[in-house]
């Protein structure tokens, strides 16, 4: 819990640092960002105490029900879903807009955790862990086909749950082959999802590169110690919309290495300890619960902080806790409260 909160505060000091002078610029107020995601925050972290006070084993009856509203949100979005820069990711309720492919998150953790321990009180056998783990696939193409990001999220958070379950090795290394060609073939069927490769291996030759490279100015400008908190030069507009995926680079930049390195050291032990929860779990629910919210921050730090450093192609991932998002911080706080309520019924 200590560890959510720092991330939780540090994230909102970061992003106000980072926010300030895009929110003046088109909203006329430095707090714009600060100010809803404050909003968000604050109901997350009550959803964080009250789901971290039930337990647990309560919420396995809304499994299979929050995963069948999962995927009817997410064929909303396709119907009467609301884009921002170019992505159609958003429903509208009224004046706050909600994003259900992060909730999609959430219900698949719950779902398959409840699935595999029931599946396993049955049988053991691989084949019927397959077919489990084949019950995402709905939600993965329905997210993909406008967020092909969470949907790579949401094909780990199954594969580790699965993992995690099973004793075998071998099986594992045909899905992941499996999964790779699943992503290839994807990739392959929208013409700007191939684009993405060839800006990443040259950004400086195409437009759609300058947010990379600028972030890389960012990086390379902090050095060992950075300029300072809020001293960063490239959040002055140079690296578009730097509050949401490309806020690592600023941490970079006015943090520096070391200040980067702490963060991710942060990160590391937070995942240490859902693995110390998942271990300690009284029943095999609880552990894939947490597996499973460690797999979903694991992943998504990883592949930010890569998108960021240019190690992968740009994808749209934000980083988790520090990134703008409202529907995000709000879900990933709740993961905090199931994993919280885990580790308080242990063993």
């Amino acid at each position: 819990m200590i560890l959510v909160l720092f991330l939780v505060g540090f994230g909102l000091v970061m992003l106000y640092s980072t926010s300030a002078y895009n929110g003046q610029v088109k909203f006329d107020d430095s707090a714009y960002y600060l100010k809803k995601q404050l909003f968000a925050t604050v109901l997350g972290v009550a959803a964080m105490y009250v789901l971290s006070c039930v337990d647990y084993h309560m919420l396995a009856g809304l499994a299979v029900p929050g995963y069948l509203v999962s995927l009817a949100l997410s064929s909303l979005v396709l119907v009467a879903g609301s884009s921002y820069n170019g992505s159609k990711r958003w429903l509208a309720l009224g004046p706050l807009s909600f994003q259900p492919s992060e909730f999609a998150k959430l219900a698949v953790i719950l779902f398959l955790a409840y699935m595999v321990s029931r599946q396993k009180q049955r049988k053991n056998s691989i084949l019927s862990l397959g077919i489990v783990l084949g019950m995402v696939l709905p939600i993965v193409g329905l997210v993909g086909t406008n967020n092909l990001s969470t949907a790579i999220i949401i094909l780990g958070i199954a594969a580790i749950m699965g993992f995690v379950s099973n004793p075998k090795y071998l099986p594992f290394v045909w899905m992941g082959c499996t999964g790779v060609g699943f992503i290839g073939i994807f990739l392959s069927l929208e013409s700007y999802r191939l684009e993405r490769l060839q800006i990443w291996r040259n950004p400086e030759n195409f437009e759609k590169g300058f947010q990379t490279i600028q972030g890389l100015y960012a990086i390379g400008s902090g050095g060992l110690f950075g300029k300072g908190m809020g001293g960063s030069i490239q959040k002055l507009g140079f690296v578009p919309e730097a509050q949401n995926d490309m806020i690592f680079s600023i941490i970079c930049e006015e943090l520096g290495l070391a200040g980067a390195a702490i963060l991710v050291l942060v990160f590391m032990i937070l995942i240490w300890r859902f693995m110390v929860v998942a271990t300690h779990a009284s029943d095999l629910f609880g552990a894939l619960v947490a597996a499973g919210v460690m797999g979903h921050i694991a992943i998504q730090v990883m592949l930010n902080v890569a998108v960021v450093t240019n190690t992968i192609p740009n994808t749209g991932i934000t980083l988790p806790f520090i990134s703008y998002g409202g529907t995000s911080v709000l879900f990933l706080l709740s993961e905090m409260g199931l994993v919280l309520s885990v580790s308080r019924w242990q063993k």
